[in-house]
């Protein structure tokens, strides 16, 4: 998975692997019983590094104006305020440190307006200058330079501008009191034998006790302590670039570690990402490892480094870009590209290990056969965790691995409910996975090298309220039971609202507009007060993950009264128990929503329908006139794109009219007409709208006619009108 919102990856009905045709297929594993050892070159730790320079006294030899001042770039914020020079080469920024510091690092977070080059330079006095590093070929971005000296004043003397502008930089930042390379006995090692390895840091054992991360990089210094408190050593990322750099920064300073990822295509699993042709595409393959072995030089002395995990799930991936013979031929090729990468990152970088992750057991044969240069490897799993083991043992595999992704049952892996949707696991169930997982994970001794489960998330949506440890910064069972997996203890916590026995009724045939009844027990472990909302979720019904408020009223005794959405379809609906200490419990089941029933009969239905156009063949089409009058919603009639347009129907002979029901598909009507007539040829207006919203529009009137039109004169949306049902009830 790639973000919270990739539990609409097709469904899996066997294990840990996503299809195509949303079933799991687990590959043939290659059952080969060979002893080896995995060793890594040691490295060495760094001593921790301090920012000397933030807040400081600043001065430059010009800038634009007051707002870009040299302080703008000491004052910590990356991306807001800047200092900006005036537009030629001989400009230059200084920061005072307020006595004489060792220097061991310079960063330039540099704005569009760069330096191409420019020498970084330090003084005891403020006058007398000397040299410690000299940049020629600067390209922008982010400059993360090691230098050596000391001195009171550090100055950044421009030589040549990047552009026709000045020198801008968000931020300079100027940091002592460590060493730009590691020190001996800092190496991150994969060591042992057969069955018998582990990760060790600093000579230290090591196990992975991680999150994936969530949060905006920028973000970390946020968020870091909290993950610290949870037990969490170590952090995984899906890319790695010059944003990573806040995020190593705050891990570093909480003591955390980081897996540096680098995504590849398709990343994710089927469907995501986009296709590679690995066995043709040389250049892409060229341009990947370039901008690997870019930041893997940047950041392989950053002391929050673990290790480097090339590529996401894309073994699985590639059956969504290709089938058959060809498909095998990519996979061999990308695992052998995996393979150039994990070469290229041990040439710069002996010091930390190399994985891969995918999100089926069946791609660690392809790892086997053509990618001997990863130290370990990486597995994504989620409700059947415990089963990697027993697919390590089958596949004779000779090297250890880490679970990159687990926790709960994912969408695809649950059964469906009487909706047809996946039914969610209960909070309670989501916590008892975390624990499961981590236990299966410890279980495999010597082996399993650790996880980083999935996922310290703060998204407040449809997939996380599935997946994160706390949606809106809120925190779940699942938090606190990973937090009891990591520290064997959650004494002193206040923990959340436990909900339970959550029912909505009618389940599958809540009126559009009506309401339905959802009942709860909600108890809190601490006896705090409880708040409860009710919310609603379209992604089923219209592809809409966000959570909005619904209207409900309270019945007593855990019972509320829930206004249903006017849009058709299946909906989630949550039930969400606040304790004011920031903690909560949300539990959720799916409702379907109908068209509300109408007093009298159906004269329409069935009856002969023409329209102005109609979509002979365009997504689910042909859709023609007689779609609306059949009474099945799930069936539409679609004209033209265009305005105006009209559709009516034919009901045989005069009759009586007492309601129209409209149920609109998305591209409805924001202006029309009713009209009636006895002979097809004269009409009559009995109703008109300017402001339709789609979804249902029920019009009652009292007239007799035969013909009943609608008279389309302005779309709500881009596309034509259509509509699942024109319903004329007597």
């Amino acid at each position: 998975m790639t973000a919270i919102t990739d539990p609409t990856t097709p469904r899996r009905t066997r294990r840990r692997a996503r299809t195509t045709g949303s079933l799991l297929s687990l590959g043939a594993l290659l059952a080969t019983s060979v002893t080896s050892t995995a060793l890594l070159t040691a490295a060495p730790a760094t001593a921790a590094e301090t920012l000397l320079s933030q807040g400081r006294t600043a001065t430059a030899s010009s800038s634009e104006g007051a707002a870009w001042g040299a302080s703008a770039a000491f004052d910590g914020d990356l991306t807001g305020t800047r200092w900006a020079s005036q537009w030629n080469d001989a400009q230059w920024i200084q920061v005072d440190l307020g006595s004489s510091k060792d220097v061991s690092r310079v960063v330039l977070n540099w704005e569009g307006a760069y330096g191409k080059a420019y020498d970084i330079q330090l003084s005891d006095n403020g006058s007398d200058w000397r040299t410690v590093k000299s940049v020629t070929a600067g390209d922008g971005g982010t400059d993360d330079l090691a230098v050596t000296g000391t001195g009171r004043y550090v100055r950044l003397q421009g030589v040549t501008r990047g552009t026709g502008y000045g020198y801008s930089l968000w931020e300079f930042q100027v940091y002592g009191g460590g060493s730009a390379q590691p020190e001996p006995g800092g190496a991150v090692r994969v060591s042992g034998t057969q069955g018998n390895w582990r990760l060790t840091v600093g000579g230290q054992p090591f196990t992975v006790k991680g999150v994936t991360w969530g949060p905006a990089m920028a973000d970390a210094p946020r968020y870091m302590p909290d993950v610290k408190s949870m037990g969490v050593n170590t952090v995984r990322t899906w890319g790695t670039d010059a944003g990573t750099k806040p995020l190593l920064d705050a891990a570093a300073a909480n003591g955390v570690k980081v897996i540096n990822g680098f995504w590849l295509q398709p990343g994710g699993g089927p469907g995501s990402g986009g296709c590679v042709n690995y066995v043709t595409d040389t250049a892409y393959k060229s341009t990947m490892l370039t901008e690997f072995a870019k930041w893997v030089d940047t950041y392989k002395s950053h002391p929050a480094t673990l290790m480097w995990n090339v590529g996401n799930e894309s073994v699985l991936g590639l059956q969504n870009c290709y089938g058959g013979t060809e498909l095998e031929a990519q996979r061999n090729a990308y695992t052998t590209f995996v393979n150039d990468v994990a070469k290229k990152i041990h040439s710069i970088d002996p010091d930390h290990p190399v994985t891969s992750t995918d999100a089926w057991t069946g791609a660690w044969p392809y790892y086997k056969r053509n990618a001997p240069d990863l130290d370990l490897y990486s597995m994504n799993a989620y409700g059947d965790m415990c089963g990697v083991r027993q697919d390590w043992v089958d596949g004779g595999y000779t090297k250890p691995y880490i679970i990159t992704e687990t926790g709960p049952a994912g969408e695809w892996e649950v059964p469906d409910d009487a909706n047809g949707v996946p039914d969610e696991p209960t909070d309670v169930q989501k916590a008892d996975g975390y624990t499961k997982a981590w236990n299966c994970v410890t279980g495999h001794q010597g082996v399993a090298l650790g996880a980083t489960v999935f996922h310290y998330g703060i998204e407040h949506d449809f997939g996380g309220v599935w997946f994160n440890l706390l949606p809106d910064g809120l925190k779940r069972l699942s938090y606190y039971a990973l937090k009891k997996a990591y520290t064997g203890s959650l004494s002193g916590d206040n923990t959340p609202p436990v909900i339970s026995g959550m029912t909505v009724t009618p389940a599958g045939s809540a009126p559009a507009g009506g309401e339905f009844t959802v009942r709860a027990d909600v108890r809190d472990p601490d006896g705090d007060p409880v708040t409860t909302k009710i919310l609603l979720s379209g992604n089923y019904a219209n592809g809409d993950k966000r959570l909005i408020d619904a209207p409900f009223r309270s019945l007593g005794n855990g019972t509320f009264a829930v206004t249903a959405p006017e849009k058709l379809g299946v909906w989630k609906v949550y039930v969400q128990a606040e304790d004011g200490r920031g903690n909560v419990g949300i539990e959720t089941k799916s409702v379907k929503v109908v068209a509300p029933p109408v007093a009298g009969t159906n004269i329409a239905l069935n009856r002969p329908a023409t329209a102005s156009s109609a979509q002979a063949s365009y997504g689910d089409c042909p859709c023609p006139a007689t779609n609306a009058v059949d009474g099945n919603t799930g069936t539409r009639w679609a004209s033209d794109w265009s305005d105006p347009q009209w559709i009516q129907v034919d009901l045989g002979s005069a009759k009586p009219i007492r309601t129209l029901q409209l149920v609109w598909d998305p591209a409805y009507a924001k202006s029309y007409e009713v009209q009636v007539s006895d002979d097809g040829n004269t009409w009559r207006t009995i109703h008109s709208t300017t402001t339709g919203n789609g979804d249902i529009d029920t019009v009652t009137t009292s007239t007799t006619a035969r013909y009943v039109k609608l008279q389309l004169t302005a779309r709500g949306t881009g596309w034509g009108y259509s509509l699942h049902e024109f319903g004329v009830y007597s």
